[in-house]
């Protein structure tokens, strides 16, 4: 399985790492320059934020379909692109006013009008919806339309990545694998991959990010470890050492830092109150938002 390590920060796109990254939309719109990417990497829509903070897509296909050619020819190494879809958990419904059938149907019919406005571009096909039911509805709306879900390099499975019930999940993966899918889960929890990454080609997670807001900093550049990218290569690299314990040390990712990460004893004697003002500085408006969106699902769940 193939695991795409989300950020917030493009620029380590251009780090020869040996780590893939999943990259927002959000974060690359309107930069006058690119990072030339050292290696391969994925495009998220950014969809969950777009639609739970405006409760619509503001940006039409032809202008997002311009701004994936740009990335592409720019930042290089694109494995995928996902779509403008429309997610399904409640909370988005409630913003956007709309049933979860009309989600599934507008999120198959853009990715067939991204592919028909540039067929060269690699816009994945997502699977949205909440019960097992559902998501075999949404690949049926696909085949309907000509697409051979089975026949595609990657289908993407959306709406699960706060799920808290792994078991549900996996049910829903290996149902959409028994079809013969290649299946990318979108932010899958890292409890339900242990379940089921033998069923799926590849998955993503920025979760590290939250968990380092809430983290002093490691160096005293470093007021949380949010946007730390030792952090997050340690933490990829435990990811993957727990789901394939026997791989190679030689094949985990090693970055030069000259201070080393806090020890538990030391983190245990941080001032709970400080870490928290400091994560809070350390966000940028959108983090913070997201940050909010991420603690209001939990609640809901």
């Amino acid at each position: 399985m193939k695991f795409y390590l989300g950020t917030h920060q493009p620029s380590w796109l251009a780090r020869d790492l040996g780590v893939p990254f999943l990259v927002s939309h959000r974060r690359l719109a309107g930069r006058r320059s690119l990072p030339r990417a050292s290696g391969p990497w994925a495009l998220d829509s950014g969809g969950f934020t777009e639609l739970s903070l405006h409760g619509r897509w503001r940006t039409d296909a032809a202008t997002y379909v311009k701004a994936v050619r740009r990335y592409a020819t720019e930042i290089g190494n694109l494995d995928w692109a996902a779509p403008r879809d429309r997610m399904t958990e409640d909370h988005v419904l409630a913003r956007t006013g709309l049933s979860l059938r009309t989600h599934q149907h507008l999120t198959v019919v853009d990715y067939l009008r991204l592919r028909d406005l540039d067929p060269e571009l690699p816009f994945i096909p997502v699977l949205q919806g909440q019960s097992i039911t559902d998501y075999h509805r949404c690949a049926d709306m696909y085949e309907e339309r000509g697409v051979d879900l089975a026949a595609l390099p990657l289908v993407g499975v959306g709406s699960v990545c706060r799920r808290q019930h792994t078991v549900e999940v996996e049910r829903i993966v290996r149902s959409l694998a028994a079809r013969g899918y290649k299946l990318h889960a979108f932010g899958a929890k890292v409890l339900g991959l242990a379940r089921y990454a033998d069923a799926i080609a590849s998955s993503d997670s920025a979760s590290w990010s939250l968990r380092g807001r809430h983290m002093p900093g490691c160096t005293s550049t470093h007021r949380s470890e949010s946007n730390c990218l030792r952090f997050a290569l340690d933490w990829h690299t435990r990811l993957l050492a727990t789901l394939t314990p026997s791989a190679p040390a030689e094949h985990r990712p090693v970055v030069a830092h000259s201070v080393a990460p806090p020890s538990s004893a030391v983190s245990r004697l941080v001032d709970r109150r400080r870490i928290h003002l400091v994560s809070a500085r350390n966000r940028d408006p959108q983090e913070q938002f997201e940050h909010h969106v991420e603690l209001a699902s939990r609640r809901a769940a």
